[in-house]
């Protein structure tokens, strides 16, 4: 039985960009994609990880590699498979690596053993696919054990690291030490940022470079407003009725429509909101990290049975079934499901529970952003983020931010000029001020969402994080390879 499965990458073309960052911006792109063509001759750049769905790193994958592959440039996905202990280790290591002692079982050789043993089944087929000189960067904790028997093979070998934390206390050293002894030979690493970055992977082997939205994509392209309506009140998010006109579709990345089908598990005691109803809304996995249970809570304290323009809330994240390597989700969500149904009626009628249907990753994509696109205020209250992809989603759809100031989040919102920005994410009375204020205060509100579209149009935008990704691999092409790069025993 195959461990690894490849996920289909299809062609997209860099010239849509052209209407959002000019003719010489794309015009740098499209030349940097052709040399590195012609220099890469037969290599092959892989791209492996653990989930095809379900949070930052797949989404951007899905995207980022569409324009890689319709630059003519040979890349493919990789989805290592992984047991329910092999990924209760690598959710143990994730929560290490952002100062967090998770379940606090710890990382000791028996830990080390399953994950060892997951990625050399997996490495074993690796093998037969990558060839001395092809180029594979290994996403995140999951795949890290991969990189010695790549590297002894002659491969070209990147650690793509999208999470960490800013200070060093004991779960962090505890996570980095369990990675090192894979992480040692590795010559070049890429973080989200500088503050992530450990001692080993340093001294001039690691580069910076910040995640990116795909303003194309099925989760952040326009959408009308009787589309925003169909979708919504068709999922089950909004009541009726439907507009005169009725509009399921979406634009899939292969440039074909889609329609969103399928409907939302929502939990919720009474009807759902109206069209009219201003809806504050975070979009997160089931994740501790996310604080949904903290956002909930705030709210809670916000209404006190009379929130600002009869505001409600929805939390939403992915069908708890959906992301393989989650193993918290199911026990996040009945947590709380469990505290919300200790709230009192006046509170609970106002807030929305959602799982957002995932057998068809487009269609999520497509309600998330018609859900993120019809919010009064976008939610972002994590405890911890590597970078938080959910907020640039939400600054470019030009929706005010509410967001902690953790990890990459402070890279991308600057506090009153383009979101609001919450000191302490455990300070719940000062999260509920602010909710306060932008809930009544609407043209503040729309002020502040025109300048964050405008911060994810210079910085954050596919292209730009692709031209990084070009210049980088056209760099390790001139570094020596263990294996140089003998390609005269391809076919």
């Amino acid at each position: 039985m195959s461990c690894l499965r490849e996920v289909p990458i299809g062609r997209r073309s860099l010239n849509v960009f052209r209407e959002l960052i000019g003719e010489q911006a794309t015009g740098e792109a499209l030349a940097a994609a052709a040399r590195l063509r012609a220099r890469l001759g037969e290599r092959v750049i892989w791209n492996i990880n653990s989930t095809a769905v379900g949070g930052g790193v797949a989404e951007m994958l899905s995207s980022l590699l569409g324009y890689v592959r319709g630059a003519d440039i040979d890349t493919r996905w990789l989805v290592i498979d992984g047991s329910p202990p092999f990924f209760h280790v690598t959710k143990r290591i994730h929560h290490a690596l952002h100062g967090s002692a998770g379940d606090g079982t710890p990382l000791d050789a028996a830990a080390r053993a399953i994950y060892e043993t997951t990625l050399h089944r997996n490495g074993q087929e690796l093998g037969a696919l990558l060839q001395p000189g092809d180029f594979a960067i290994l996403h995140d904790p999951q795949t890290a054990g991969l990189a010695p028997d790549l590297l002894d093979a002659g491969v070209h070998v990147i650690w793509r690291c999208h999470i960490g934390h800013g200070q060093r206390n004991g779960e962090v050293e505890t996570g980095w030490r369990f990675l090192e002894p894979y992480l040692r030979r590795i010559p070049t690493f890429v973080f989200s940022r500088q503050e992530y970055v450990p001692d080993y992977c340093d001294h001039g082997k690691s580069r910076i470079i910040q995640p990116s939205i795909d303003a194309f994509s099925p989760k952040n392209a326009a959408l009308e407003s009787d589309a925003i309506r169909t979708i919504l009140v068709h999922a089950g998010l909004l009541e009726g009725p439907l507009p005169a006109v009725p509009d399921h579709r979406f634009v899939r990345q292969d440039g074909s429509h889609g329609r969103v089908s399928r409907h939302a598990d929502v939990v919720r005691m009474g009807r759902a909101p109206r069209w009219d109803t201003p809806l504050v809304v975070q979009v997160s996995r089931w994740d501790p990290l996310k604080d949904m249970a903290g956002v909930m809570h705030g709210f809670a304290g916000l209404v006190d049975g009379s929130a600002p323009a009869d505001a409600e809330l929805v939390l939403a994240g992915p069908n708890i079934s959906a992301v393989a390597d989650d193993p918290e989700s199911a026990a996040v969500f009945a947590d709380l499901l469990e505290q919300w149904r200790a709230l009192p009626h006046g509170v609970r009628d106002r807030i929305h529970i959602a799982s957002l249907p995932t057998a068809d990753a487009e269609e999520n994509a497509a309600i998330v952003n018609a859900l993120q696109r019809h919010a009064a205020v976008v939610v972002q209250k994590s405890l911890q983020e590597g970078f938080g992809l959910t907020v640039t989603e939400a600054m470019w759809k030009g929706r005010a931010v509410l967001a902690s100031r953790v990890g990459g989040i402070q890279d991308q919102v600057e506090d009153g000029v383009n979101g609001l920005l919450l000191d302490d994410p455990d300070d719940l009375q000062r999260f509920g001020t602010r909710l306060r204020w932008l809930l009544e205060n609407p043209a503040e509100a729309q002020r502040l969402g025109k300048s964050a579209r405008d911060r994810v149009r210079g910085h954050h935008l596919g292209v730009r994080h692709l031209l990084r990704y070009l210049d980088l691999i056209e760099g390790e092409l001139d570094r020596p390879s263990s294996a140089a790069s003998s390609l005269s025993s391809r076919a």
